[in-house]
């Protein structure tokens, strides 16, 4: 009986811990499907596939390692959200707000990112293969070894993109072809990266 008991409470408290490390909040999960509001909220690893969550608020959410394969989040608001590692296969992005959002290694394989704003975003080692860029604004975005729609991949030193940058180096080296703006980065990033 002690045994049992023993092993009873093993189960509860590994379940306990499971859902922790996951981090997943399932109160967050249910106001995200009733209202659509969800700023902030602790969604990492929740399965959001096929989801419509167009025009949601999700201003500084945690999706990190989220599947989000398929999901309409046309005109949502993704503004400083962790997406780090997420999973944004063929999904429909068009007029979403991604600025300052963490996109480190996420896929974004095939998705519509037209009219989408990645302004000072993260997209270090992101995967864009396939991806519609349409007026897709990457202003003083970070791309680095990031997988382009073309299937380039960028160099492994940091970079922003930017139609106008102050003594410009290296301008258009790894650009590929049918994208807009420009790689470029500045000495000043130079001098930076030396510090690091």
């Amino acid at each position: 009986m002690k045994l049992q008991m023993a092993s009873l409470v093993a189960l509860i408290v590994c379940t306990g811990l499971t859902e922790k490390a996951l981090g997943l909040n399932q109160q967050d999960l249910e106001q995200l499907k009733t209202s659509g509001v969800c700023s902030r909220c602790d969604l990492s690893g929740a399965d959001l596939t096929q989801f419509n969550l167009a025009g949601a608020n999700l201003r500084g959410a945690n999706l990190k390692g989220a599947n989000l394969s398929q999901t309409n989040l046309s005109n949502a608001d993704l503004t400083g959200a962790n997406l780090e590692s997420a999973v944004v296969k063929s999904a429909n992005l068009t007029g979403a707000s991604l600025t300052g959002t963490n996109l480190t290694s996420a896929s974004l394989e095939n998705s519509d990112l037209s009219f989408t704003g990645f302004i000072g975003a993260n997209l270090t080692a992101a995967n864009l293969l396939g991806a519609k860029l349409y007026l897709t604004n990457f202003r003083g975005a970070n791309f680095r070894l990031t997988t382009l729609p073309v299937g380039h991949v960028t160099s492994d030193k940091p970079y922003w993109w930017s139609t106008e940058r102050l003594i410009p180096k290296q301008c258009h080296k790894f650009k590929a072809e049918n994208t807009r703006g420009t790689t470029c980065y500045t000495q000043q990033s130079e001098v930076e990266n030396r510090k690091n």
